[in-house]
């Protein structure tokens, strides 16, 4: 009898050493199971041919491609000694040209003469200005079928075309899967049957039949929906168990005093807050006055007042006899966030000190460029309990950090942390303080359940009253030169107006990784990305002399970054040159214009981050483009996408549609990336939700799963190690 590899085998004892090292290394595959898992990107069907025209924005890709030979024609170079084989094929569509050079011509002009059709794979390159394949890898699709039928159904099969790599194309790893495919049948299915019965969804072995080998369109159509709820489901059941294990955990409730602390810090506000700014305190005043933790995400506009929200519940906390703790992604923004916080509370954050209110608290800062003796400070008064508030860096993290009451951890930017940073922060109170996190980047509903889905989330949408709007426009400098020259008088203009500009560049421009990047880019054809250093000196010298010009990135001494930035704030530099180090919690209301250099380098989501940075004030904002991509580029169309919309979520979208989930889930949720093999975030909407809504009824009836073995199965082996830690600390 045939041998079926078990699920868990290594593929070396099914497919031999050196294929098994290949799919190990270049795809991450290991095992039978890994393998199935291994879904065909699309299918190409021998009756009709697959589209060339889209290999020209596939450059420097592997492709597989079938097409037809039109031409092949053998050439000499060398005086006779060099041999070049040039096919041309096509597809109806396109045509592309393969070349074959040396002793290797002599196979392929055999096997492929006009007529001949194939499947080609290989690496899409640009020679002489035209698209072509370099010895690819090919094989021919014979038609000589004995019978009628056999033709026919020959010519309709659909091509499974796999996601390959250099050195294994598309038809071996199909050939591979051939040999693992009928372990499909020990497949353990994960869905209870009444879910699967309710939604009308094959069988699991089915499913993985039909996504590798279909016969027909409906196969592929029945798997994938199949597929696609096994991903959302398992995912949604892991949420659903750490939302469930957060549940049960006791923590201790946190109720502002009356006429206290934050009562009187409400009091001297200038301002009301906004509704929205109401409404998401009190979701988050009620989920500290419970005996459990709270978990809340905050998505918030850039500049719809997060922090002032983020401030009212530490104070509430603080009122309550516990300490909050902030945690910022870069020191720059953890010493903005300590500056702003301390302006806004005044003499409130200064308990205990002289001219301090008797109300207030202490307010310290804790990052690691700290000289020792304010560092020493900063941890006597967290460990004393006489510093109500600090606000960090992951040098908060450090095990020599101590609490006397931590009661609340905020957790600015979410998306640069790991989840076993929030956690390493939240083990530092004596039973699980509550969490807030914060974020600006606005994130499509399916990511929050995806991404965040042991979080609460609430959303603040509203601009507070007196914000200015922001007007964006693309500066063509290549198309348009005079354009560029016009930005530049405008920001003379707003600095004559009294008012500061930011420009925004993607590079450094010194150091060592500079250089590297720089000689990388050099050689192929794209210019290196704009610097800092070179278009600071730029301007000075040209442009904007006359004016103050500072730079700030990311590599300068902390206590020069922060000199730049006070001095910046206080209106001394007029214009600042930096690079993405602004792009969250900068707040000088008085930056009136943003110019963003070689803007087609930066994400949809990022450029609507770093624009936030303008208008912050009475006076309105202007964000300025720059690009030299040409106008029909899809970089273009992202820029005009910025320039058409102010609404986060909807560039959000956008963004995710075009770059895929990869980028913008982040390397933080990394492991929920690598799980995600048929489910898109955003088409699957429907899918997300619904099986977020029966993984909660799951959990609630059965939390540890006793009754579903084929869950729990499918449980440990989608987490890997990285997805274990990531669901289950905390």
């Amino acid at each position: 009898m045939e041998h079926v590899p078990a699920l868990d085998e290594d593929l070396k004892k099914t497919l031999g050493p050196a294929t098994a090292k290949v799919l190990a290394e270049q795809l991450g595959l290991h095992t039978a199971l890994d393998l199935l898992h291994h879904y065909p990107r699309r299918y190409a069907e021998r009756g009709e041919l697959t589209s060339l025209a889209e290999l020209a924005d596939q450059i420097d890709e592997h492709v597989t491609v079938v097409a037809q030979v039109a031409d092949a024609r053998i050439l000499t170079f060398n005086g006779g000694r060099g041999k070049r084989l040039e096919v041309t094929i096509t597809d109806g569509n396109g045509r592309l040209q393969l070349v074959f050079f040396g002793a290797g011509v002599h196979k392929p002009h055999k096997d492929l003469l006009p007529g001949t059709r194939a499947m080609f794979a290989g690496k899409v390159g640009m020679f002489n200005r035209k698209l072509q394949l370099s010895h690819p890898a090919y094989e021919p699709l014979s038609q000589d079928a004995s019978d009628r039928d056999a033709a026919t159904a020959f010519a309709n099969q659909l091509i499974p075309i796999y996601p390959a790599c250099a050195k294994l194309e598309s038809w071996k790893i199909a050939k591979c899967v051939d040999a693992v495919l009928p372990s499909a049948q020990d497949a353990v299915d994960p869905l209870p049957p009444a879910l699967r019965g309710g939604r009308g969804l094959v069988p699991l072995t089915e499913a993985l039949l039909k996504i590798h080998r279909p016969g027909t369109k409906a196969d592929i159509e029945d798997a994938r929906q199949r597929l696609k709820w096994d991903e959302a489901f398992v995912l949604q059941v892991a949420l659903a168990r750490r939302r469930h294990a957060d549940s049960q955990l006791p923590a201790v409730p946190r109720r502002p005093a009356p006429g206290g602390l934050l009562d009187a810090f409400d009091a001297k506000l200038p301002f009301t807050l906004t509704e929205g700014q109401q409404k998401v305190s009190k979701e988050i005043f009620d989920d500290l006055a419970t005996s459990h933790p709270m978990h809340r995400l905050l998505q918030g506009e850039v500049g719809s007042g997060k922090t002032l929200v983020a401030l009212r519940a530490m104070l509430a906390v603080v009122d309550s006899g516990g300490q909050a703790a902030m945690l910022a992604p870069t020191e720059v923004l953890a010493q903005q966030h300590h500056r702003s916080i301390t302006e806004m509370m005044g003499e409130l954050a200064e308990g205990g000190m002289l001219g301090g209110s008797d109300q207030g608290t202490k307010v310290v800062l804790l990052t690691g460029s700290m000289g020792m003796p304010a560092r020493r400070r900063a941890l006597l008064d967290l460990v004393t309990g006489e510093a109500g508030i600090v606000i960090g860096t992951h040098a908060l993290i450090e095990d020599k950090v101590q609490f006397h009451d931590l009661g609340l951890v905020v957790v600015d930017e979410q998306h640069r942390f790991g989840v076993e940073q929030r956690d390493a922060l939240r083990s530092k109170g004596k039973q699980p303080p509550h969490l807030l996190v914060m974020t600006a980047t606005p994130i499509p509903r399916t990511v929050a359940m995806t991404v965040f889905g042991d979080l609460e989330t609430s959303v603040l949408d509203q601009l507070p009253a007196g914000r200015s709007p922001i007007a964006t426009h693309v500066v063509p400098s290549k198309d348009k030169p005079h354009f560029l020259a016009r930005a530049w008088e405008r920001v003379r203009e707003e600095v004559g107006k009294g008012h500061q500009a930011y420009v925004v560049c993607p590079r450094i421009g010194d150091g060592e990784d500079d250089a590297k990047k720089k000689a990388a880019e050099e050689d192929g054809d794209k210019r290196p990305p704009l610097a800092v250093v070179e278009i600071a000196e730029q301007l000075t010298r040209g442009p904007l002399a006359g004016l103050s010009v500072e730079v700030l990135h990311g590599r300068m001494d902390p206590a020069d970054k922060d000199d730049v930035m006070r001095r910046f704030a206080a209106g001394e530099v007029k214009v600042l040159v930096a690079t993405t180090v602004i792009e969250v919690g900068v707040n000088v209301p008085n930056s009136t214009v943003m110019v963003i250099m070689d803007a087609d380098r930066f994400g949809v989501s990022q450029l609507h981050q770093l624009r936030g940075r303008v208008g912050r004030g009475s006076a309105p904002g202007l964000c300025l483009l720059v690009s030299e991509m040409h106008e029909a580029s899809p970089a273009r169309a992202r820029l005009a996408a910025v320039a058409a919309t102010l609404d986060g979520f909807e560039l959000s979208r956008i963004d995710l549609e075009q770059r895929r989930e990869g980028d913008v889930l982040g390397q933080a949720q990394s492991g929920v990336r690598s799980s995600l093999r048929m489910l898109a975030v955003i088409e699957d909407e429907e899918v997300i939700a619904q099986a977020r809504e029966e993984a909660t009824r799951v959990v609630a009836e059965d939390p540890s799963l006793e009754h579903l073995p084929g869950l729990r199965t499918a449980l440990d082996a989608l987490l890997d190690t990285e997805r274990e830690q990531y669901l289950e600390k905390g």
